[in-house]
This record gives structure tokens, C-alpha cells and sequence, in this order.
């Protein structure tokens, strides 16, 4: 992820807006029955290969959740509220400059090849991807609106490459923001966009309803020299028709820097598009940055890590598909370095914990059964040629996918 897991940033002076009222927040408390997951012993997974039950009840709808990753840090420009007020444009300046020069190290058209190659492999019906990153620059003064990377069309014209055609059914986006930073040695604006974006296999198989998104309420506003920007999270819905039945497909990015407002932000979900009776099968595919096995709390919030994951599955009424049919364990996600670089070795230690995941809830209320799943992007073998920095992973993440029956 862009923001680093296991870092808590500099964040004493943010201000954080939450919502005044949480109706679910009471029900969220209890942990529903296997919660944590490291009782279901189905046998342990190779990283890439799937777990399978057969189940003959309806068509299948295989989906996946897919962070990309931005391809650096965010946090590091945090370093500038630290510093005192007539240096804070000089550290943001130079953390900005390092982000971007980061960005091509760590090489999203080599990364994107490798993304493409799972998603063919497995050929989802729908993918909810993450940090779908627009890279521009321009001139001081002047709006920045020079591509660089343009994660999503370097991903579709991956995947158009290896004969594997997807459409988007929708693109929200969420932080759109602009600072100083030297490229090509020249002072310039920086600009990074974000998207949360749901993709669907051009088939006839699945057929959208309708589709749309929006942003949360609640999120962070951070003043860096004198500018304040706005992390901004949000979250896709497409309502799509499989077979007989009628499903609605959310993908969402909830914050990382804090629990707080990473729970807030499930409760407006809960309260909007995935409302518990909402009358749909239901399947929401996200980068929750919720841990259901960490208790942590970061200095100066309420919530720990767990929190927002015991209220999608207490009080929402989702079900964590995953862990029916295989522990915990073999769907660690997170989280691999900044230079997404690290060595088969390293990255076996650093997959050591589960934010990424698929809920279901089907129309009167149950859990959906699973017929196949794999995590992808954890294989040696799936990382990118060499490069100056070595080889790379697909992302600091690896995704999951689940062939379910809703």
C-alpha cells in the first residue's frame, strides 16, 4: 500500500473529522464466531494454488480484490510537519522528490505484466483494484496534467496483450493532489491521483445493472506548508446480474493511517450501499487495512486494528469467505517493502498478516459458499524480469481471489 501498515506517521498535528454517530458501533464489539481465523484446518496452500469445494447451487461468480500499489510511500512526506515552518517547503520538497523518483523504481508497466498474468490466469468476472495511480507532472503555476503512469490503461493494455479483455464498469476517484518536487532536475508540480476502479470481464456471462461510487464522509486532512490536502477514500458499487441472480459487487480502500476513521468509514458503507437487508447478494472486495488478529492501537485513537473488520462481520452481517475453507494463515496479504524488491525469503516473513479480503452475504442473510480460491502475487516466480533495483513483485500486496455461489 502507498502508506506503509506497520508505520504510524507523524500525525499529532492532523486533524481528524469523524462522524458524530455511529448507529452500528455497539454491535460491532462482539466478535462473531471464528473471527480470527487459525481454527479452520483445511490443510495449508501453496502460495498461488487454491482450496476447493464443490457447490452445485447456482452459477459461480469468481471475483477478486487487487491493490496495485501507487508505488511509493505517502508518509514520507509527513516528515514536513515536523519540521520547523520556514523549512517545511524545503523537507516537502524533498520528500515529494524522493516519492516520485521511487515511483520509477519501483516500475508499474513492469508490475503491471505480472498483475495481468494473475488476472488471466484466473479470468475473474469482476476485480476491485486499489490505488489505481495517476502519475502527472506540469510547470509551477500551471495545473499538472503531463501523464507518466496511467495505472489503468497500462493494466488493460496488459491484459489486452495476453488476450484477456476487461472493461471498467466504474472508476471513482478519490485524492487528487499537487505538490513541488524536481523531475528531470527541474522544479515542477507533482501530481498524484487516485481511483478505486471495478473492472469487469468483457463476457456476457455477467451483465451490469448499473454502477456507481462515491467518496466518504469522513476522512484526513493533513496541512503541509501551508496547504492542506485531504486523504479521501471511497468505494465502487456495481450492481451486475449473473445467471438468475441479482449481485451487488463493492470494491473499497479503507484508510490506513488510522482505525478510527477506517472504521467510520465501514459504518457509512454499512449505512449506504452495503446496508445489512438491503435485499442483494451482496460481495464486498476491498483493502480493508483492518487485521482481525491485532488488538494494536495507535497512540491517540480509540479503535484498534481489528475494529473495523468485527463491524463488517458483527453488525454488517458480512462473512469473510476466506476462512470457511482455509485458515488464516494461508491468506496472509501484507506486506511487503517500499521497493517491492525484497528477496523470496524476505517476503515470506513479511506476508505476515490479512487486510485484504472478500466478503459475501447472501440475499436472506447466509454466508455464500466457496467453490476455489487462491491468493495471487506470492510466488517467486510471479515477480518481474530484473531490473536496476532487482526483481520486483507485482505489489506490496497480494490479492485474493474466490470463485463463489451467491
Amino acid at each position: 500500500m502507498g502508506t506503509r501498515h506497520r508505520r504510524v506517521a507523524p500525525l499529532a498535528r492532523v486533524t481528524v473529522v469523524l462522524l458524530a454517530a455511529l448507529a452500528l458501533v455497539a454491535a460491532a464489539l462482539a466478535a462473531p464466531a471464528g473471527a480470527h481465523g487459525r481454527g479452520h484446518a483445511h490443510g495449508h496452500a501453496a502460495h498461488g494454488h487454491g482450496y476447493g469445494h464443490d457447490h452445485r447451487q447456482g452459477k459461480p461468480l469468481t471475483v477478486m480484490t487487487r491493490n496495485l500499489y501507487l508505488g511509493a510511500d505517502l508518509t514520507r512526506a509527513f516528515a514536513a510537519l515536523q519540521a520547523p515552518p520556514d523549512r517545511q517547503v524545503e523537507v516537502l520538497i524533498g520528500a515529494t522528490t524522493t516519492i516520485r523518483a521511487i515511483v520509477d523504481q519501483t516500475s508499474f508497466p513492469l508490475r503491471a505484466q505480472r498483475l495481468a498474468a494473475e488476472i488471466a490466469e484466473r479470468r475473474p468476472d469482476l476485480i476491485g483494484l486499489q490505488e489505481v495511480a495517476l502519475w502527472r507532472h506540469g510547470p509551477l503555476g500551471a495545473e499538472a496534467t503531463t501523464v507518466d503512469y496511467d495505472f489503468l490503461q497500462l493494466l488493460l493494455d496488459a491484459l489486452a496483450a495476453r488476450g484477456a479483455h476487461y472493461v471498467v464498469a466504474n472508476a471513482q476517484q478519490e485524492s487528487d493532489v499537487t505538490l513541488p518536487g524536481f523531475l528531470g532536475g527541474t522544479l515542477q508540480n507533482l501530481r498524484l491521483t487516485m481511483r478505486d476502479v471495478v473492472l469487469k470481464r468483457a463476457n456476457e456471462g455477467v451483465k451490469v445493472l448499473d454502477a456507481s461510487g462515491a467518496n466518504y464522509v469522513t476522512r484526513i486532512p493533513v496541512t503541509l506548508a501551508g496547504q492542506t490536502v485531504a486523504f479521501i477514500r471511497g468505494y465502487n458499487v456495481v450492481d451486475v446480474r449473473a445467471g438468475a441472480k441479482r449481485v451487488r459487487f463493492i470494491n473499497t480502500h479503507l484508510e490506513s493511517e488510522s482505525s478510527d476513521v477506517a472504521f467510520a468509514q465501514a459504518a457509512e458503507l454499512l449505512a449506504g450501499p452495503a446496508a445489512p437487508g438491503n435485499g442483494w447478494a451482496t460481495i464486498l472486495a476491498c483493502d480493508c487495512n483492518t487485521d482481525p488478529l491485532s488488538t494494536s492501537v495507535k497512540p491517540g485513537q480509540v479503535r484498534a486494528h481489528r475494529d473495523p473488520y468485527l463491524l463488517l462481520t458483527g453488525a454488517g452481517g458480512l462473512h469473510d469467505e476466506w476462512l470457511p475453507f482455509a485458515p488464516a494463515e494461508a491468506g496472509f496479504t501484507s506486506g511487503l517493502s517500499e521497493l517491492v524488491n525484497d528477496t523470496p525469503e524476505d517476503a515470506a516473513a513479511r506476508f505476515d498478516h490479512r487486510i485484504d479480503f472478500v466478503f459475501g452475504r447472501r440475499a436472506d442473510g447466509s454466508a455464500m459458499p466457496v467453490d476455489r480460491a487462491w491468493v495471487t502475487g506470492k510466488d517467486p516466480d510471479e515477480r518481474t524480469p530484473p531490473t536496476p533495483i532487482g526483481r520486483l513483485w507485482p505489489s506490496d500486496h497480494a490479492g485474493v481471489v474466490m470463485q463463489l455461489r451467491p
